[in-house]
């Protein structure tokens, strides 16, 4: 009505309202349509005709308003005035589309986030007239409306219930939102009176097979693809071809909404319209195998890319990984909740449970076991702990998918520091391994003992571990598999200052290129990023580290970003760029404090490195400079614009290298060894550099151990034998 006022000067000869709301008769459109516009039904002539006649010239709008019931006698109506009438434009409202030539359609959103808080305040304060918005419940407003999904009518009646109820009691409530929401309007149609009337008035619009299907959609959470839906939802009623249409129609009448995210389109239903059907699909006593049918297909979709991880496609396959997280979290709380069903039940309750949905428990824990590269790589790693914790604690069978999920929770402890716990998680890992002679599953074992050797701080112990893990690997013919432990190798001859570091990591970089691998391969470029920087070569280690940063661009791991930024944030640090060095640190603070673990996590030596780059960064730049720089790179608090941040910086720290390539010193430290040059003592470097005596001892001492030198004379001899006009040394 609103669009049709707006565009009434363009309609001289009139702007009529056909309100097909109360006409329950498809026969009585035409008849409903002629009254509006005044046409008498008078004659033996068909009043349709007479329609078309009295519009035949004029330049008009008729808004047909609430087809959706009679969408078939609308959508001939339409298509009968418009061939008559040249200058006719028909404005349609409609849950479902007329499909008829010329027919542009415009789908009606939701309020925004905004529109609907608006909304929200405008009606509670015409109920409860002291109800104003404030900052203390203005969130609490927001997370209502969003659980309402922006549905006008919904939010009315919600607003009405705040007579009662307080904005959190009435979103506790929502679980059961059709018995909520029942306060109308009393003189609105009795399909806009309770949000129950209003689905049900769509789904008794439904042909009986899309409501079936409807039903069937409600088991998916957090939306839904194609191949999904073909998966789980065929059965008594719907063939698997017929899916994709009845899909299709659902879409048409809006009760599923499509998404386009990129090359792919993806399907989701608003949460009423999902629980709706929920209700309806457990009404119909369905609902058991369409849950288990869910279960079934994103077990298998888990696994397969687990089977495929150390190879081509890794990018795609995480991202459908992250994209479909609700739905495993769904899948996942099936089993658990059929794991407390038969835990709690006794006698012959527990049997019965136990025969009448057996192995959910056990088909979760294969499903937690395989999303672990989803837990660790795809930035969940407090989702995969409390899993594989709630269910290696119902399903204690002694079976080759505990022995791997044990080793899956042992992962997920290691990087969340938590080495107590994954040590026994690994002991148990290994009874149980060589019990079942799983020989696979052995060398994990090994390998995971070696990570958490490494971060106790014992690298000798993990290279020996980490070289069994590839031994038995390359024995069982999965050489792809042991990248991840010549990473972690490389990273412990690191720590030793082994020469042979740098080998173990380009020939985890080979294996990674050899199998179409790129994940660890950035992990394994870290590596070698970590030993260049170790032994000085900081152009080396800031190749490495910008190539790795470049593969993350395409993942957005945090782990492995934070790492990285992490490591360029001392190699910049080194390069004398003290503040973007600070800089690169606050974002790497923000990335370890959004994944809920920290640098500490992976060992002593690591905390160790941390602590002194903070220690030098403080010193040169101050604690004021400092924590402003810390402060700005920590709005870079995401993946993506952390590893931005560091593909800027990884640019002049390659620059600021190669200048400083064969002086090992800072240029702080350059500064001071001018200065001892010139003669001065300690305490007058302090005074004119305006530091404490305390910090240009220091600097001293590593001036000596840098250059090899007992002496502060062999310093002053080496900076004038090697000085230039422009205070750089070549």
């Amino acid at each position: 009505m609103e669009a049709a006022a707006a565009a009434g000067d363009a309609f001289p000869d009139g702007v009529w309202l056909v309100d097909l709301a109360p006409v329950l008769d498809p026969k009585a459109v035409v008849g409903a349509a002629a009254a509006a516009l005044g046409v008498r039904d008078v004659g033996s002539r068909p009043v349709v005709d007479k329609l078309a006649a009295h519009l035949s010239r004029r330049r008009a709008l008729i808004v047909l308003d609430n087809c959706e019931h009679v969408v078939d006698a609308s959508a001939e109506l339409a298509q009968m005035l418009l061939s008559a009438a040249p200058q006719l434009r028909i404005l349609a409202t409609s849950r479902r589309t007329l499909r008829i030539v010329g027919e542009y359609v415009f789908d009606v959103p939701a309020l925004s986030l905004n529109e609907a808080v608006d909304l929200l305040a405008a009606r509670a304060a015409a109920v409860q007239p002291e109800f104003r918005l404030r900052d203390a419940n203005r969130d609490g407003v927001a997370r209502l409306c969003a659980a309402l999904d922006g549905l006008p009518l919904a939010i009315e009646l919600a607003a009405s219930r705040l007579r009662t109820l307080t904005i959190g009691q009435l979103t506790d409530r929502l679980e059961d939102r059709f018995a909520l929401l029942t306060s109308g309007n009393r003189t609105a149609r009795p399909r806009h009176r309770t949000l129950r009337a209003l689905i049900e008035w769509s789904y008794e619009l439904c042909s009986p097979a899309e409501r079936i299907l409807w039903n069937r959609l409600s088991v998916f959470v957090g939306g839904f693809s194609l191949e999904a839906a073909e998966h789980v939802c065929p059965g008594e009623g719907i063939a698997r071809p017929d899916v994709l249409d009845l899909l299709d129609a659902l879409i048409a009448q809006s009760v599923v909404l499509a998404v386009e995210r990129g090359d792919v389109v993806r399907y989701r239903m608003l949460e009423t319209i999902r629980e709706y059907g929920m209700r309806r699909l457990t009404e119909s006593g369905e609902e058991p195998v369409l849950r288990r049918r869910h279960c079934a297909y994103f077990l298998a979709l888990a696994k397969r890319t687990a089977d495929g991880w150390y190879g081509p496609g890794q990018e795609a396959a995480l991202a459908r990984l992250r994209t479909e997280h609700d739905n495993f979290l769904a899948a996942l709380k099936r089993g658990d909740a059929g794991a407390d069903a038969r835990t709690s039940a006794q006698g012959p309750d527990r049997a019965q449970i136990a025969a009448s949905d057996p192995g959910d428990a056990r088909t979760a824990l294969a499903l937690a076991e395989a999303l672990s590269i989803h837990w660790c790589a795809g930035g969940a790693l407090g989702d995969g702990r409390r899993w594989l914790g709630r269910l290696l604690a119902t399903s204690p069978e002694p079976t080759r998918t505990r022995a791997t999920a044990l080793v899956a929770a042992a992962w997920v402890a290691l990087l969340q520091g938590d080495l107590e716990v994954a040590d026994q998680w690994l002991d148990e890992a290994g009874t149980l391994s060589d019990q079942l002679d799983d020989q696979r599953t052995r060398a994990l074992v090994m390998g995971f003992r070696g990570m958490s050797a490494l971060f106790r701080g014992s690298p000798e112990a993990a290279v020996a571990m980490c070289e069994q893990a590839v031994d038995r690997l390359d024995a069982l013919n999965e050489t792809r598999a042991t990248v991840f432990w010549l990473f972690l190798l490389a990273v412990a001859k690191g720590q030793l200052r082994d020469p042979g570091a740098a080998r173990t990591g380009a020939q985890a970089v080979a294996v990674a290129e050899a199998h179409g691998e790129w994940l660890c391969r950035a992990y394994a470029l870290w590596a070698l990023g970590f030993d260049a920087w170790i032994r000085g070569d900081n152009d080396a280690a800031v190749r490495s580290t910008r190539a790795g940063l470049e593969i993350q661009q395409r993942f957005n791991d945090p782990i492995g970003s934070a790492m990285l930024v992490g490591l360029l944030a001392w190699i910049t640090g080194s390069c004398g760029d003290h503040r973007m060095a600070a800089r690169l640190q606050g974002a790497t603070r923000s990335l370890w404090r959004v994944i809920g673990t920290s640098i500490g996590a992976f060992g002593p030596h690591m905390s160790q490195f941390q602590a002194h780059f903070e220690k030098e960064t403080v010193e040169a730049l101050g604690p004021t400079a400092f924590e402003k720089a810390i402060t700005e790179g920590s709005r870079y608090d995401s993946p993506a614009c952390a590893v931005e941040l560091a593909l800027t910086a990884s640019a002049d720290a390659g620059r600021s290298a190669s200048a400083a390539r064969s002086c090992p010193l800072t240029p702080r430290e350059r500064e001071v060894a001018a200065l001892v040059a010139e003669g001065m003592s300690n305490r007058q470097i302090a005074s004119a550099l305006d530091l404490s005596p305390r910090t240009v001892d220091r600097h001293i001492e590593h001036i000596l151990a840098k250059l090899g030198f007992r002496s502060r004379a062999r310093v002053a001899a080496w900076w004038v034998a090697h000085h230039h006009p422009s205070g750089t040394i070549p």
